[in-house]
């Protein structure tokens, strides 16, 4: 029995990344042997197991073949004949195809160590074509890796245009798509990841609404980058700077969905683009099974980000429409979400990365004293029923109204 340190945690090493999770695969093993060891079985269509000790994951070596559609079309076999070399052949990236002994010794007969100097993701084999999972994770990789060089192989790129031409991305589930798309947002770079999947074809397949909004342009004084595709990446890209969250992060890439929708007579101009985008926003979520905080994120960004652009020229009665229409009163919370995500709107255009943004600040400022104001006040002077809401309302109107005055004077 030989035991070998596999995959990311091999790469992540050589790269002098901090290793978080460790793989091992076993060669020359039977279930029956690591049970009497204390190992625990885990694994339901092939044998994994836990370690008594450490609780690292352990597998047997094994082959697969396609069975079927999708990435769980397939057919593994396990034994103890099965070596090295085809346990790492099954893999998608030569640079995931490395392994490590219990000396250090490392193995690497699919040059992973090459590609790894030469900053490619490369696919082992003509296998990798058999699993369409492996596009999303080819572009994960991208983004995860972008900062430090890496590109995806020429060959590899073509593999992958010609499986979304196959149909094979088809066969796709919709959470394994948000998965690897939730992970990917939660990347340095998961810019890269939307640009990765619109060149092999598959962004036009899963993310259509995203893939429509390239080469539909936007009045140059205002967005410099012009390209309504780009302009949602930088978005996302001023996102990523500004928080870890992958809801808001989502909700900057999205929120200008509508624009793709404009009539080209009015380009570059995009009146009610906000609305516009509301329904096809729901469309994407709906395909891809997103969450629900991501989701109403979204939608919130989608119909108020304009609204938020504009504050310091808001009426006192527009701004408590914007608390209102936002359920900043019982959301705080997702209401500074919001102000995050317009930030990254404002900040997603060429030449304005670094802008001051103080609509952010501002807002915040006028919701906390409106808050001030609350129903116990109203209940205390003796209202009921609908009366509460009312006097409410005119009272937080008016003060903020007091403290916009004295903004535009000041």
């Amino acid at each position: 029995m030989q035991i070998y340190l596999v995959g990311g945690a091999v790469r992540d090493q050589l790269l002098g990344i901090t290793v978080k999770d460790r793989d091992w695969m076993i060669v020359g093993a039977e279930p029956q042997q690591l049970l009497d060891l204390g190992y625990q079985q885990v694994g339901a269509d092939f044998p994994v197991f836990l370690h008594p000790q450490t609780h690292e994951e352990y597998a047997l070596a094994r082959t697969e073949r396609k069975s079927g559609h999708g990435y769980q079309g397939f057919d593994c076999r396990f034994s103890p004949d099965v070596t090295l070399e085809q346990d790492l052949l099954r893999r998608d990236l030569t640079i995931n195809a490395i392994a490590m002994d219990e000396n250090g010794q490392l193995y690497d007969p699919y040059q992973g160590q090459r590609d790894l100097e030469q900053r490619l993701l490369r696919h082992v084999s003509p296998a990798f074509s058999e699993d369409p999972l492996r596009v999303l994770r080819v572009a994960r990789f991208a983004a995860r890796f972008a900062n430090l060089g890496f590109q995806v192989a020429a060959e590899t790129m073509q593999l992958m245009q010609q499986m979304v031409a196959d149909g094979e991305l088809e066969h796709l589930v919709a959470e394994r798509v948000w998965q690897e798309t939730r992970r990917a947002l939660g990347e340095d770079r998961p810019d890269v990841y939307f640009q990765v999947l619109r060149e092999c074809g598959a962004l036009a397949l899963w993310f259509g609404e995203i893939d429509a909004l390239f080469g539909v342009p936007q009045p140059p004084q205002h967005h410099p980058e012009i390209d309504c595709g780009i302009h949602a990446l930088m978005s996302l890209q001023a996102a990523v700077r500004l928080s870890d969250d992958t809801a808001v992060r989502w909700a900057a890439l999205t929120h200008d969905l509508g624009k793709a929708l404009t009539p080209e007579s009015e380009w570059p101009r995009h009146i009610a683009h906000e609305a516009r985008g509301k329904q096809p926003l729901k469309r994407l979520s709906e395909r891809l099974k997103a969450p629900k905080d991501a989701t109403e994120l979204a939608l919130l960004g989608c119909e108020w980000h304009t609204h938020v652009h504009r504050a310091l020229e808001l009426k006192a009665a527009t701004i408590l429409k914007l608390l209102d229409g936002t359920d900043a009163w019982r959301r705080p919370e997702r209401f500074e979400q919001l102000l995050v995500v317009a930030t990254a709107d404002s900040r997603g255009r060429t030449g304005f990365e670094n802008v001051a943004y103080p609509q952010a600040d501002y807002l915040r400022t006028a919701f906390e004293l409106a808050r001030q104001v609350s129903a116990k006040d109203m209940v205390a002077r003796g209202l009921t029923g609908k009366a509460i809401g009312e006097a409410l309302a005119q009272e937080r109107e008016q003060q903020l109204g007091e403290w916009i005055s004295q903004q535009r004077q000041g």
